[in-house]
């Protein structure tokens, strides 16, 4: 087993710098556009065989230090009652937001094994296949929010905000039962055999520091004090549009800060504390020339030991635009470079 990603975590020393990159199974590869026509996304996610196939071919193609299961952070909260569909080119909706007391009450708390077996059976089933650690996922409350309340993507959060700032009870029982849903799911997957976990909080940066402290950050807290009493795996929080939210971030009881693109990595890194940190190439960068992007990945590397511990990635997700030998020419520059500086 590569055990450099959990090192990493840890604040260990490493061999080289460990990487992987979000969205590293996706549209951007063939293999994974052919087991995709057969069937449509949310199908996909509801089947093990197909989601251990499609995230394993990026760790096989790539040689990345860790894998993510292939999921989608919304999948629980399907299993919470609500409708969800997948609209080809207008991504995530659900039909019928969370816009009254009624609906919010009627949320549920579902049971993972119950309502999402096929995540934990999908954890299994990578376990057995893997020779680099596995990554579980789930959303952070405030994201999840603001899909169920819009009822899909949103530019401004108007239907969010506007609850937050006029309705705030109805706003913290919905953020409660999703708190209490995503707690549960976490848990689940590290019992399954997930060997680290990442709440991805895709839309913290939509609010002010002093909403996110309010509105968002308490929810995230009672997340991680909960996952700290039942595991001792690393945990990471990406925050994304996060520059201006690391005052607060850098106060979590999470091992690893994952940053994005619009923030200089060393200056996060002297903003993080004693937290080990991911990230933070522009995941269009790799569009970059080659020379041009060994240069910056050289770069960030440099930037990246004063860290506790580093952990390359993109600032976001891989496009699906992406040429897949960029994807190659990057991770081996990774393990190039940092295995010639000696990190060990």
């Amino acid at each position: 087993m590569n055990t450099t990603f959990l090192k990493a975590c840890r604040g260990e020393q490493t061999s080289h710098v460990p990487v992987w990159f979000m969205r590293q199974a996706g549209r951007y590869l063939p293999d994974y556009q052919r087991v995709r026509s057969k069937l449509n996304f949310l199908e996909l996610c509801k089947n093990p065989a197909l989601c251990t196939e499609v995230t394993l071919q990026p760790v096989d193609i790539f040689h990345f230090d860790a894998a993510i299961l292939f999921s989608d952070i919304l999948v629980p909260m399907e299993a919470m009652g609500l409708t969800l569909e997948f609209h080809e080119g207008h991504g995530p909706v659900f039909p019928e937001p969370v816009q009254s007391q009624q609906a919010a009450e009627a949320l549920r708390i579902p049971d993972p094994a119950e309502d999402t077996p096929f995540v934990l059976e999908t954890i299994r089933l990578l376990r057995r296949e893997l020779k680099v650690p596995l990554i579980g996922f789930a959303g952070a409350p405030f994201t999840l929010a603001t899909y169920v309340i819009e009822g899909g993507s949103s530019r401004n959060f108007y239907a969010t905000k506007s609850m937050m700032f006029q309705r705030p009870e109805l706003y913290r029982l919905i953020l409660d039962k999703i708190t209490a849903c995503t707690s549960s799911y976490l848990i689940a997957q590290a019992k399954a055999g997930a060997q680290a976990l990442q709440l991805f909080d895709s839309w913290a940066g939509a609010l002010a520091p002093c909403d996110y402290e309010r509105f968002a950050l308490p929810y995230v807290q009672s997340i991680l004090a909960d996952l700290r009493k039942h595991t001792d795996i690393p945990l990471i929080y990406f925050a994304n549009h996060g520059a201006t939210l690391l005052r607060h971030t850098s106060g979590l009881d999470a091992d690893v800060l994952g940053i994005d693109w619009r923030i200089p990595l060393a200056d996060a890194i002297r903003q993080v504390g004693p937290h080990a940190v991911q990230g933070n190439l522009d995941p269009l960068a790799l569009f970059l020339p080659k020379t041009e992007l060994e240069a910056r990945i050289a770069a960030m590397l440099e930037d990246g030991k004063a860290a506790r511990g580093y952990i390359f990635n993109l600032g976001h997700g891989v496009i699906p635009e992406t040429d897949p030998d960029q994807v190659k020419i990057a991770v081996e520059a990774v393990h190039r470079f940092s295995s010639r500086s000696k990190q060990s």
